[in-house]
């Protein structure tokens, strides 16, 4: 797995659970079927400049530095505004055509913008297919994307 794609996974976890420990994140990334060393994840958190912070039980657990979140989904926007040739509709599906090699990071993108309506994404190396859960929304969530391109 690529260091970028670890490292957003990591983000993901930290901001899903509640973590508090590189032992725990290892178990995390491990169900994820992610297999990293204790060097490696402690690497990631200094770079990604994730801290520890004081629960109100006065534990201690991950943070996301919202700086750190926001720049990373600053990047995957100018990646995705870059890569991307199309986003069309095909019957239930919309399809979205990248430059090569980069439609996972541009599904990523599209990930991140947390649009509603959205049941999953599959991506390929220049193809993203978006399946929805209503037919009827399938428009507006195009325009949605559409937007992130603008």
């Amino acid at each position: 797995m690529k260091k970028y794609t670890r490292q957003r996974l990591i983000l993901d976890l930290i901001e899903e659970n509640i973590i508090k420990t590189q032992e725990e994140l290892s178990e995390y990334l491990q169900k994820s079927g992610v297999r990293a060393t204790q060097a490696t994840i402690s690497r990631d958190i200094k770079e990604l400049r994730i801290s520890k912070v004081q629960t109100v039980d006065g534990d201690y657990r991950y943070s996301i530095i919202d700086t750190v979140h926001d720049s990373l989904n600053e990047r995957l926007i100018k990646i995705f505004r870059s890569a991307v040739l199309s986003i069309r509709r095909n019957d239930d599906l919309i399809i979205v055509k990248t430059i090569l090699n980069t439609g996972t990071v541009c599904g990523h993108a599209i990930t991140n913008a947390k649009i509603k309506g959205i049941a999953g994404i599959i991506t390929g190396n220049d193809t993203i297919f978006i399946a929805v859960d209503e037919k009827r929304d399938i428009d507006k969530i195009i325009d949605e994307i559409k937007s992130i391109v603008k």
